[in-house]
């Protein structure tokens, strides 16, 4: 969303406040210090151990009471977090019009991922205006019997944000040299494997398989691992335990957004169960292994950006050393066009938010 607001910022037609839920205080709060977004209202609903239902119904309270305050035309939500389906649901409470940013993603499963397909498929029955990354995800809005007038196909604003800061680090010669000063312990001589992983479906014996597939690549020696450890213990807990120590493999707090795009560019491939990765390394030309059993992001598969690859142990470590040792197969999945924008979505947005006002 940080480069809608900026966009909003040149909008004079438009007033535009920001109100954030804090679901994940650490992970936000690098973020809005980096692309420089000053939230009107901050609800802090982050306590240790609270469960979904506890965050949920304190993000539902805290923003009924900023809707009422503010009492805005249009509230616009984002992606498919618990955050999005309860601002979606305090609007449609207070009879306020929602607008869906990345709406339309589907993979079909309640289950999978849990609960984001559900908070997205929720949010679209509230949503009047659903801003579609791509074609499919149009097509998925219109079986569900989402009106033509009301689907605007518009790309993906995470392609927006990840084109602002590649270019950031490329003109910012100063912030370039701390990243490559931060990261000094990676031999320029071995290829960067990076890992991330943090979906529910996947804890337990899924990420316990991933984890096992990682030891085994580690073991070639031409090759380095860079996992930056989700804050969940069920998932940092598991990965200090099976790979803590092990030569080869670096695991390291998770990432503000400058330095992970820094990592994602200089990766010689991805192993994630992360969806904004899936969108935001095509535009780099790094290859995405995924790390689910479906994907809602279907275009990446299709345009050869992405494969599926669950957590199976020899799956993971196939498909690894396919990349690796088949310099064709690498260059296809490389060299594959992105689906999911040109980088201008935020200025659609604005544009037609402004002309529906």
């Amino acid at each position: 969303m940080a480069p809608l607001v900026e966009a909003f910022k040149n909008e004079t037609t438009v007033e535009t406040k920001v109100c954030v839920t804090a679901q994940h205080r650490q992970m936000l709060d690098s973020m809005l210090a980096f692309f420089d977004v000053r939230p009107d209202y901050d609800l802090d609903v982050m306590a240790p151990g609270q469960t979904l239902l506890e965050m949920t119904g304190k993000a539902l309270s805290g923003l009924d009471a900023v809707l009422t305050e503010s009492r805005p035309d249009l509230v616009l939500v984002q992606g498919d977090t618990s955050t999005t389906f309860a601002a979606a649901l305090s609007a449609h409470y207070r009879q306020i019009d929602v607008g869906h940013v990345e709406a339309g993603l589907r993979t079909g499963n309640l289950s999978a991922p849990w609960p984001e397909e559900a908070n997205r498929r929720l949010t679209s029955v509230l949503a009047r205006y659903h801003f579609a990354p791509t074609l499919n995800a149009r097509e998925n809005l219109r079986r569900e019997g989402v009106s033509d007038a009301n689907i605007h196909v518009t790309g993906n604003t995470v392609v927006d944000a990840l084109l602002n800061t590649v270019a950031r680090l490329r003109e910012d010669g100063q912030t370039r040299n701390e990243l490559e000063r931060r990261f000094a312990f990676l031999n320029p001589s071995k290829r960067l494997i990076l890992v991330t992983g943090h979906r529910r479906e996947n804890h337990g014996m899924g990420l316990e398989s991933v984890c096992q597939a990682l030891l085994e690549i580690a073991q070639r020696g031409d090759v380095e691992v860079l996992f930056p450890v989700h804050l969940n213990p069920k998932v940092k807990q598991p990965v200090h335990r099976l790979l803590g120590g092990v030569p080869g493999i670096f695991l390291i707090d998770p990432q503000d957004y400058l330095p992970f795009v820094y990592l994602m560019n200089r990766a010689t491939l991805i192993i994630s169960d992360s969806g904004g990765v899936q969108e935001e390394a095509p535009a780099l030309g790094k290859p995405v292994l995924v790390t689910r059993e479906s994907t809602e992001r279907p275009e990446a598969i299709e345009a050869g950006t992405a494969r599926i690859v669950g957590t199976s142990q020899s799956t993971i470590v196939r498909e690894v050393t396919r990349l690796l040792d088949e310099p064709a197969d690498y260059m296809v999945m490389s060299r594959a066009a992105n689906p999911y924008g040109d980088g201008d979505a935020s200025r659609r947005i604005c544009n037609i938010v402004a002309s529906a006002c």
